[in-house]
């Protein structure tokens, strides 16, 4: 049992102090794992238990200003990250670090604005994960092997946090939101990249800690996985549906198409499908 216990704290005091830079040590939040975890663990619970319990019986928050302030954060954040020389490099890894505790205030408006319907498994999953990655990676192996990964990731947030920022201007600007879908397709192309990159890692017997290039492999392919998922329900299950309801005589205004046989022709018509007009919207719905 002693034995054990002297493992245990061993392999604790080899987390702690077990990092590759002495000064990555010294900055906010590097010495221990455990301010990181604290921040995720607080992160699960206000997102999943006790926001929407707060926000149950309150009205939703107007948060226009606050999230398009914060969406110009991100993109000036991760525009700026720009590796370079090592010290810079390890510098820049911090922030980006950074940038992924900050990125946890997405779910945070999802709540005050009372939509929880979008604190999806995906949604919480990707945020909770490359939050304690890039932590494990800056303090593990900070250097010249996740520039790749980092540098591109920040690119694709640069694009999508532009998209909500021109979504919280507002209603009028929806009319510029067409590409949405495509920024899936962009977090795609980018895992697929990042697949390949670390499978060549492993494969030439890079610097990296095997363990830990196992845990990005595995948690670039699950994300790959979540995200081609979604698309599929998102996108891909919405046009069939339209097919199917096209098909069925359904037209998108709530009408039923019908052919009607007039003097040897055939007209296309259209009826007003049964549905009570004393129904609310919530009600048809």
């Amino acid at each position: 049992m002693a034995s054990i216990v002297h493992k245990a704290i061993e392999n604790y005091n080899d987390l702690i102090n077990g990092g590759k830079d002495a000064l990555v040590n010294q900055w906010p939040l590097m010495q221990s794992p455990i301010p990181m975890i604290s921040i995720v663990v607080l992160y699960l619970y206000f997102v999943l238990s006790w926001g929407p319990r707060w926000m149950e019986k309150k009205p939703a928050f107007e948060l226009k200003n606050a999230m398009i302030f914060y969406n110009l954060y991100q993109i000036c954040t991760n525009a700026s990250l720009d590796p370079k020389l090592e010290y810079i490099l390890v510098k820049t890894t911090w922030w980006y670090f950074f940038s992924k505790i900050t990125e946890l205030m997405d779910t945070v408006f999802f709540v005050l604005r009372k939509k929880q319907s979008q604190v999806s498994f995906l949604h919480v999953y990707h945020h909770s994960i490359v939050l304690i990655g890039s932590w494990a990676y800056l303090k593990y192996m900070p250097g010249e092997q996740g520039v790749a990964i980092g540098f591109l990731n920040s690119l694709v947030h640069v694009v999508m946090y532009f998209y909500y920022f021109l979504a919280a201007l507002g209603p009028q600007y929806q009319k510029y939101l067409w590409w949405k879908k495509y920024m899936t397709w962009m977090q795609l192309i980018q895992f697929g990249i990042m697949l390949v990159y670390l499978a060549v890692g492993v494969a030439v017997n890079c610097e990296m800690p095997r363990g830990w290039t196992y845990f990005f492999t595995t948690n670039v392919a699950i994300f790959m996985y979540l995200f081609w998922d979604y698309y599929q329900k998102a996108y891909k299950g919405s046009l069939k549906r339209k097919l199917m309801s096209f098909q069925h005589g359904s037209t998108s205004d709530g009408k039923t198409k019908t052919d009607v046989r007039l003097n040897g022709a055939t007209k296309e018509t259209s009826v007003r499908s049964e549905v009570p007009t004393h129904l609310s919207d919530k009600q048809k719905g």
